[in-house]
């Protein structure tokens, strides 16, 4: 029901082929991102090139924590009830504020130093901190033999260790750490998270904007072009966190996306670093240090299983509770927005049609004025008719 969420500094610091490189802000820091169920001990880690704490890269860690995993010896999955992290950016942002709210996931903050009184408090809580500590004595100095190249085969190596760390004995019970997580799940199930796409619409934030008279909207030096009938109008924009493009709601209609015209380089498009002579030097180490070898398995796990045939069977059978995304889709504003998008959809205005058309039409509306629904049900409907007076001709 709890997670403890945390992040900090690998002892690694680098890696040689970051994903993407910042050249104004120097080379990224590789950072653990962390989470570790309160009860059972359980964590999930994962490592990430960043620039300091923000909540992009925490909301993209927590998503892929709280998602299935494609190992299935790695079942910690499921929105957690609280999230318990410390009271910095990420936690003070209201990006993230929103998503956990659109989650049903709420969240608490460390007491920060000197608001309790004489009492100490500490940024972190043991729980989220001993994995930290665990994962770069014993599996991080093995670095000093294969160093991973990229973040993936960083995060490939880190997962082998844990699930390594998730097999072994819990600190108060006799079975392990996973073994304790799927007694202590409930007959509910676990609570599944939504899909990506319905994710990146939780992080975006809706703002209001006038459109220019070339029906171009202008954002940061970036130029986006939209629909010519919105020119001149004021729109609402709904702009992403991890959206490359944009969606803009209109006359109750959401439409889009849409992708810069001109503009700056966007993020994460600047090539790496040029290879100096310090790296050159690196490489010869990285030869030397090869000739004191250990099995690369130590790290990749490519033979490697922790998990009973018990233990495996109580993972295929975990119970789910599914995320409910119809309450989060699109609905109409109105009724008369909803047929005035039926009539565009089909092509056809609604004083042309039947009067046993227009009725079927306004019994849906009275129902729902979820957009797909109404949409998919009237496409059905039509398409049925059609068909049945081909077949009577």
């Amino acid at each position: 029901d709890c997670w403890q969420f945390d992040m900090s500094p690998s002892d690694l610091k680098h890696i040689e082929r970051p994903d993407w490189v910042d050249p104004a802000r120097g080379e990224p820091t590789l950072m653990l991102f962390s989470v570790v169920d309160d009860r059972s001990g359980v964590a999930y880690q994962e490592y990430r090139c960043v620039y300091g704490e923000d909540a992009e890269s925490a909301l993209r860690f927590l998503f892929n924590a709280m998602a299935p995993k494609t190992r299935s010896d790695f079942p910690f999955q499921g929105r957690p009830k609280l999230l318990y992290l410390d009271n910095g950016p990420v936690a003070k942002n209201h990006v993230f504020q929103n998503v956990m709210q659109s989650l049903k996931v709420d969240w608490l903050t460390h007491t920060p130093a000197g608001k309790d009184g004489p009492r100490t408090t500490a940024r972190s809580k043991g729980k989220v901190e001993r994995p930290f500590r665990t994962v770069k004595e014993a599996h991080e100095t093995l670095y000093h033999f294969h160093k991973p190249e990229t973040e993936l085969q960083a995060n490939e190596w880190l997962w082998n260790y844990l699930s390594r760390y998730n097999a072994q004995r819990h600190r108060s019970e006799k079975h392990s750490r996973l073994e304790d997580w799927l007694a202590n799940i409930g007959q509910e199930g676990v609570r599944d998270m939504c899909s990506w796409e319905q994710y990146c619409r939780f992080a975006r934030e809706p703002e209001s904007r006038k459109v220019g008279v070339d029906a171009r909207i202008t954002i940061d030096g970036t130029a986006w072009e939209v629909e010519p009938d919105m020119a001149g109008e004021t729109v609402i924009l709904l702009w992403g966190l991890f959206d490359e493009e944009m969606y803009v709601e209109f006359t109750g209609e959401t439409w889009g996306p849409y992708y810069p015209v001109s503009g700056p380089v966007p993020l994460h498009r600047y090539r790496t670093f040029r290879r100096g002579k310090a790296a050159e030097r690196a490489d010869r180490i990285h030869a030397l240090a090869r000739q004191l070898n250990i099995p690369i398995s130590a790290l990749s796990g490519s033979d490697l299983r922790v998990v009973s045939d018990d233990t495996q069977q109580r993972i295929d059978a975990l119970p789910h509770q599914p995320f409910d995304t119809r309450k989060f889709e699109y609905h109409f504003p109105t009724v008369i927005a909803a047929k005035l998008a039926i009539a565009d959809d089909l092509a056809i205005p609604l004083a042309r049609m039947s009067d046993e058309d227009r009725a079927f039409i306004d019994s849906i509306l009275t129902e729902t004025l979820n957009r797909s629904e109404v949409l998919a049900r009237i496409r059905d409907y039509f398409r049925s008719r059609q068909s049945g007076e081909d077949h009577a001709g």
